[in-house]
């Protein structure tokens, strides 16, 4: 990703020096299983870690000449280390590196990934408690329904930022396994404990069975579930992009001191922040379906994976802290206007209250029919003059007939569409 995506503790993951010291490591923790195995000498991995040393421009060099990285990263290490080094690497192949490092990469990632989480989850927490008893108008279809509260808005991204959160935990589970298994993955020149010791190390599990790589239906599942926690995320943005319109200003993101919203016109105030947010869950989506196609290989391995896991790791783990962490900060700093939240819900002259007044009529004894015909005829008369609801109802005399003007104007108080919310975010937030 370009820097202006990217955050620092994310993007260490994924330079040269740290990829290259898992790959050290994982050489070294098998080399220390075969001592216990009498594969080679015993005090073998102990001298290499002394003597070796990580020199990235020198294993760019050689690659040059070999077209290969991992034997340019063995050389290089064998000219720190010395003839020790061919104990190195005994009845591995690359990908045992390759696909080890790469999920200890991807499990680096996914642990930021989850405090990301965590701390939108914490941001959502506070607003929601403050905002429990706020009305604001639920929408379907982008028409005024019944009345919500923001808090209960609020409450819905809380509760799916949870399952993300654990659809996260369940795909690091998915990807925390190792593989040193050979060249066809039957251990020909191995001995599987070695696969186990280097495992626990790097605390993975052994891959039960693999080819000459790690199976890749794990890695589609992780950059799935990566995809359906940028939806998430595009989706609050989208819902900030829209109470912020002009003629909605439910809400808006922070504009900060010195802060321009347009180039031209001075008086700008856009949701910048939110439509970035949705362009980058499109990018991060954009990642999933090629690691489907990663699942279907030839035989025991080719190589056609390799270009676009090079890319897709960094890119949409890198993207995704850099979403969750710009998302945090909307959250954290959503501006709220509670008067125009009232002034859009009294907009409709009290239509959002017809579902209650057709049920009374059902209960008084009117067929369904027979109250939604009535209710609706009295509603479109109100959409179409803008004339009050309340009054239209209370002078129809069919209506009149089964209904009082108390129990009318009960159907009318808005409190009665809150009576359940606490107990929903209380459930939600437990």
């Amino acid at each position: 990703m370009i820097p202006r995506y990217t955050r620092e503790e994310v993007l260490k993951i994924w330079e040269p020096e740290n990829k290259y010291k898992i790959w050290l490591e994982i050489e070294l923790h098998a080399a220390k299983a075969m001592e216990k195995f009498k594969i080679i000498p015993t005090g073998v991995a102990s001298k290499i870690r002394k003597k070796s040393k990580i020199d990235v421009k020198r294993i760019d060099q050689i690659e040059r000449k070999t077209k290969h990285d991992v034997i340019a990263f063995l050389t290089s290490i064998a000219e720190k280390v010395g003839p020790d080094a061919k104990y190195l690497h005994q009845g591995m192949t690359s990908s045992d590196i390759l696909d080890t490092c790469f999920n200890v990469q991807l499990k680096q990632s996914a642990n930021i990934l989850l405090k990301d989480l965590d701390n939108i989850l914490i941001s959502l927490k506070k607003k929601i408690r403050k905002y429990q008893d706020t009305f604001t108008i639920g929408r379907s279809h982008g028409i005024h329904a019944e009345p919500i509260t923001f808090g209960l808005k609020l409450a819905t991204f809380y509760e799916e930022f949870k399952r993300n959160k654990l659809r996260l935990k369940s795909a690091i589970n998915e990807i925390s396994t190792c593989a040193i298994s050979g060249a066809v993955g039957t251990y020909a020149h191995l001995n599987p404990s070695i696969e186990k010791y280097v495992a626990k190390k790097l605390n993975l599990k052994p891959e039960p069975i693999s080819t000459q790589i790690i199976p890749r239906d794990r890695h589609a599942m992780f950059f799935s579930t990566l995809g359906v926690i940028a939806s998430s995320a595009e989706r609050f943005a989208t819902e900030i992009r829209h109470l912020q319109r002009t003629e909605v200003l439910e809400c808006e993101e922070f504009f900060s001191v010195g802060q321009k919203g347009s180039s031209a016109m001075p008086h700008k105030k856009n949701p910048v922040l939110s439509e970035n947010i949705t362009g980058l869950a499109r990018l991060v989506r954009s990642y999933v379906n090629p690691s489907m196609e990663n699942i279907i290989l030839w035989h025991e391995r080719d190589i056609s994976h390799s270009s676009v896991e090079r890319n897709i790791g960094p890119d949409a783990t890198i993207t995704l802290d850099f979403l969750l962490n710009r998302l945090n900060n909307v959250i954290k700093n959503l501006v709220v206007y509670p008067n125009r939240m009232k002034k859009n819900m009294d907009a409709l002259n009290g239509l959002i209250f017809s579902q209650g007044i057709m049920l009374k009529l059902t209960q008084k004894g009117v067929s369904r029919e027979a109250a939604y015909k009535t209710v609706q005829k009295n509603a479109l008369k109100t959409w179409k003059n803008g004339s009050s609801f309340y009054q239209n109802i209370s002078k129809d005399k069919f209506i009149s007939k089964h209904i009082s003007l108390k129990e009318l104007k009960l159907l009318f108080d808005v409190n009665y569409h809150k009576r359940y919310v606490k107990n929903i975010i209380s459930r939600v937030l437990k």
